[in-house]
């Protein structure tokens, strides 16, 4: 009975202390003038093998939320941003989403990072009746699992199929290709849509291999692939893409290399050097230097995480935008239904583009070819291409 007591007695103190800080945050809002507070809930992972994603949500949500609160919040109300790590691992990202669901504060929840992560969550928020904003999930099957669940990358079902058309087929111009893909959700999703292109364009899978999340050695995959005699080689995923790179070339292996996942990660650069030089890749979205608020946005990011932006925090700045633009469409009494039901049917343009919410909860992107070249990324061009 003792133990009973004291239990209950540090549970108490535990709300107590959190209702205490909820009140103090709410009371420096007011102070500032805002009306009060709404907090968002941001899932990323932090750590581990994608954590320069999950960095870059972190920063790239937080410089939306300081931007909307400079100017006088959300419908007047201060934004608040609540980041969790989810370490890229659905088990963990439910975890935090069942507690984001149980916080009566959270209003709505920017992320996850894998469509793996976002997925496993989506039974959880539909049950709670909260939105999941994923900047970057991009498996068909994602956003029509629930109501409240939406994203903004794009499709892999566009995605992919752009690849097998117009980076393959056509700019490339080759007829056999070796695959190597991460066995997730993703990835199969991937992989799945870019094998019924290929099929299409008369492109030949004559080797597909995969590995899980955080494997480190890839040379027996590699050496199975070589052997198939691709004349180029698809890497499908974002975080192991610089070892599998590294390692290709560390055998003596000259193959064109090209990538689907990662975008125009600097950091990837980084991580490979002259191993990524001809690299070809697709993105849906180029920080174009002749356009000034894109490098100003670019140089903000940069000064704060120390490291070039890619689409994925782009993305997750527009998110922020895309949250604050539904509550400011709320009545008198901003709700988590009222954000979901404002989000599907408001159209935004934001830094990565225009931002309209077909019925499942996504949206149609088109793509651009990229490749590295003496160290940077450049658009390619030399013949008109567009999603299809």
């Amino acid at each position: 009975m003792k133990k009973l007591v004291t239990v209950l007695c540090l549970c108490l103190a535990l709300s107590m202390g959190l209702f205490a800080n909820g009140n103090k945050e709410v009371e420096a809002a007011k102070a500032e003038g805002f009306k009060g507070i709404i907090k968002l809930g941001v899932l990323g992972p932090l750590t581990g093998t994608n954590a320069e994603y999950g960095v870059g949500f972190k920063i790239g949500t937080q410089m939306a939320a300081d931007r909307i609160n400079a100017a006088g919040g959300a419908k007047g109300y201060k934004l608040i941003l609540v980041p969790k790590d989810s370490k890229g691992d659905p088990k963990e990202s439910s975890d935090l989403t069942r507690q984001f669901c149980d916080d009566d504060d959270i209003m709505a929840i920017i992320g996850d990072f894998t469509s793996g992560c976002c997925m496993a969550n989506a039974p959880i928020v539909d049950d709670a009746k909260i939105v999941q904003l994923s900047p970057t999930a991009s498996n068909p099957k994602y956003a029509g699992m629930s109501d409240y669940c939406f994203s903004i990358m794009g499709r892999q079902d566009g995605e992919a199929p752009f690849f097998a058309k117009y980076i393959i087929s056509k700019y490339m111009g080759i007829k056999k290709i070796g695959v190597i893909y991460i066995n997730s959700d993703w990835g199969v999703s991937a992989m799945d849509n870019f094998r019924k292109s290929a099929t299409e364009v008369g492109v030949e899978i004559v080797e597909e291999v995969n590995y899980v999340q955080d494997e480190k050695d890839f040379s027996s995959l590699i050496t199975k692939l070589k052997a198939s005699s691709p004349e180029a080689v698809l890497i499908m995923d974002q975080g192991a893409v610089a070892q599998v790179i590294n390692q290709i070339r560390s055998m003596g292996w000259d193959v064109p290399i090209t990538t689907l996942g990662p975008g125009t990660s600097e950091q990837l650069i980084g991580l490979t050097g002259k191993n990524s030089e001809g690299l070809l890749l697709s993105t849906p979205f180029f920080f174009d230097p002749k356009i000034p608020e894109l490098m100003a946005w670019k140089n903000e990011f940069k000064d704060k995480s120390k490291f070039d932006p890619t689409v994925h925090p782009a993305c997750a700045f527009d998110c922020v935008n895309l949250i604050a633009q539904a509550i400011e469409s709320c009545g008198d009494t901003v709700t988590r239904q009222g954000i979901r039901d404002n989000l599907a049917k408001n159209a935004y343009t934001g830094v990565t583009g225009p931002i309209k919410f077909n019925k499942d909860g996504d949206i149609t992107r088109t793509y651009l070819i990229c490749a590295v070249e003496n160290g940077q990324y450049v658009v390619k061009k030399g013949f008109e291409y567009s999603a299809e």
